[in-house]
């Protein structure tokens, strides 16, 4: 492990045991990183984290709930998704006893967070579902959101093009719970989600997933957050009415959550801009880092504005 890797605290946020760690100066400019489906703290590299650091910020990670280190739900079992997604398409309600909590929940987390650190307000930052979760912050908590930045992600409206088919197979194959199992799915789906570009990625790909397993592996609490990104439906309606400075980042080449869903996003949310990532598919490449955090340092002078 990496000798200079902050220490790991954990705070009550929302009900819920968040595990949490942090990048420069504790009093820099707040950014908060929400990380996506199933995916730890530890998917926002930390080489990318302390550049961001460089430009001035607090970088702050975290795990969602049901992932790595924050509470777990073993009490909620695992969820009906086959049932779930045919109630989604058929555009009929999901809510009750179906999910044991929805992307709001999450984003009730996310905040409780920043209550526990005493921070009034952040820049929120969310790759892929956390993009998700970070649209639901600033939609239900506008004052606390200083800017939002949301990468790879959708709207949820119904009608964007689906996921490709290798992708979608790889986001419903259950996760295996054997180290050796665990680690060639995670290789296999980092291959998928980039697209089979950027092979010089792949040398991360092991070390990650070894500390991934270590810090532990939720696959019920995998499907309780897909359970939820389905659950929580479309943002589209509510997006149209944001009024927070608002960047999308987007790959041209995303399998999972095509470039279109990207473009409703920054098409949807006023004045807001799109940043596209050329060859880039559903993971944030290194050769992709200095474009996408320059863009991120250029969107916080939006603030002023505000």
């Amino acid at each position: 492990m990496h000798r200079d890797l902050p220490p790991t605290r954990f705070v009550r946020a929302n009900g819920v045991e968040l595990a949490y760690d942090s990048f420069g100066d504790s009093a820099a400019q707040p950014l908060l990183l929400i990380a996506g489906l199933g995916t730890q703290m530890i998917m926002w590299d930390e080489t990318f984290c302390e550049r961001l650091a460089a430009r001035g910020y607090r970088v702050i990670r975290f795990d969602n709930r049901d992932v790595g280190r924050s509470t777990w739900f073993p009490q909620a079992g695992e969820p009906d998704l086959p049932a779930l997604m045919r109630r989604s398409q058929a555009g009929q309600p999901i809510g009750g006893a179906s999910v044991p909590y929805m992307l709001a929940d999450m984003a009730a987390d996310a905040v409780g967070l920043l209550d526990a650190l005493d921070i009034t307000s952040a820049h929120v930052m969310g790759m892929s579902m956390g993009g998700a979760i970070g649209q639901e912050v600033a939609l239900r908590y506008p004052k606390r959101t200083r800017t939002l930045v949301s990468i790879m992600a959708t709207s949820g409206a119904p009608g964007l093009p689906p996921p490709r088919p290798a992708a979608l197979s790889m986001l419903m194959t259950p996760t295996p719970v054997d180290r050796e199992g665990y680690m060639q799915r995670h290789l296999d789906a980092m291959k998928t989600l980039r697209g089979g570009i950027f092979p010089e990625e792949e040398k991360y790909d092991v070390p990650r997933a070894a500390r991934a397993f270590e810090r532990g592996v939720n696959p019920d609490g995998y499907a309780r957050q897909l359970a939820a990104i389905i659950a929580s439906g479309s943002r589209k309606e509510r997006l149209a009415l944001l009024r927070t400075p608002t960047l999308v980042v987007h790959g041209d080449r995303d399998p999972l959550v095509p470039i279109e869903c990207g473009m409703d996003v920054a098409h949807t949310v006023p004045y807001a801009r799109m940043v596209t990532v050329r060859g880039m598919g559903h993971a944030l490449p290194r050769s992709a880092w200095p474009q996408v955090i320059d863009a991120i340092a250029e969107h916080s002078v939006w603030t002023e504005w505000r």
